[in-house]
């Protein structure tokens, strides 16, 4: 389950902080610098090991050392005080956006809204492009698939297995054509026949990369999508992290999709992608079947890992 992991180990810092002298001490009085940073020690420690990036955790710090330093805490008080100012400091980390509003965009749109979809192999974002097509058709929007990954092998097909489960057009060329001229293609029927989406896949990329990173800019700065997604794979951690700064640099993106989550137990990539970069997380990915997106609701979220 996610954030299981992240879950039983603040629990952990809690039940252990009971046996030791910052909660002796603080009974009754306010809670000093010093026995804030006892906790926080013990606390920062698992918050690593939930593959949290440092920058998050120091921010999370940040904002705990604010609202328990000089705090008066009782024995009987201070797990809720400290659980309560932890649920503040994710509220401030964590970043989202309405579906809801992106679906009545999309809508009251006179031409139709492109999405280009980025990542790096093996992310899940082709079964995502699916999974946000079946999201749309679900909400009596029309879309359009463009297979724009003409480079690894089977991609267009995949996309096209898709397509043909959902009952939803995939525009495609032969492999080693244009991606930027798919795209166009996708564009121009969309056009020509009033359909509201188009969603565009690319090839994967090595955010190591530095030369196919730069392709990637140069197809986006061709099609000029209105939106660029980002889908990344909670399951790689902090790996995810630097995929997400590195392609944010170089093709800024709006929203994310973050997949797998519903196998993630440390949920460290969740609580870190967005307050990295400061791009809302939109949905996430919770299995293999079209119908497995959830909109992302960080209360929902804060909630699983704070009980």
């Amino acid at each position: 389950m996610v954030f299981s992991f992240l879950r039983k180990k603040i629990k952990e810092t809690i039940n252990s902080i009971k046996k030791e002298r910052i909660i002796k001490k603080v009974t009754e009085k306010k809670i000093t610098g010093k026995e804030f940073n006892n906790f926080f020690n013990a606390l920062e420690l698992n918050l690593l090991q939930a593959n949290i990036a440092y920058e998050t955790i120091q921010a999370i710090k940040k904002s705990l050392e604010k609202e328990l330093t000089g705090k008066q805490v009782s024995r009987r008080s201070h797990e809720k005080v400290i659980m309560n100012a932890l649920k503040k400091a994710l509220r401030k980390v964590l970043k989202e956006c309405n579906s809801n509003e992106l679906l009545t965009i999309i809508k009251e749109s006179d031409k139709p809204v492109s999405f280009m979809f980025i990542g790096v192999n093996g992310s899940g974002k082709t079964t995502s492009i699916a999974k946000i097509a079946n999201w749309l058709k679900k909400n009596k929007i029309s879309s359009v698939m463009a297979a724009c990954d003409t480079f690894r092998a089977a991609s267009i097909e995949q996309l096209e297995k898709h397509g043909k489960a959902l009952g939803i057009k995939v525009v495609k060329h032969k492999y080693g054509a244009d991606a930027a001229a798919v795209a166009y293609d996708a564009l121009e029927h969309a056009r020509a026949r009033n359909v509201k989406a188009v969603l565009i896949d690319t090839a994967g990329r090595s955010h190591a990369n530095t030369n196919l990173m730069n392709e990637l800019e140069k197809i986006k700065r061709v099609i000029k999508p209105d939106y660029t997604v980002f889908v990344g794979d909670a399951l790689t951690g902090n790996d995810m992290i630097e995929q997400c700064r590195t392609f944010n640099n170089t093709t800024p993106f709006n929203f994310m999709i973050l997949t797998k989550t519903d196998v993630d137990e440390k949920g460290g990539a969740i609580l870190s992608a967005s307050h990295t970069t400061g791009v809302p997380i939109m949905f996430l990915g919770t299995g293999q079947l079209h119908k497995d997106l959830k909109a992302f609701n960080k209360e929902e979220l804060i909630n699983q890992i704070i009980k």
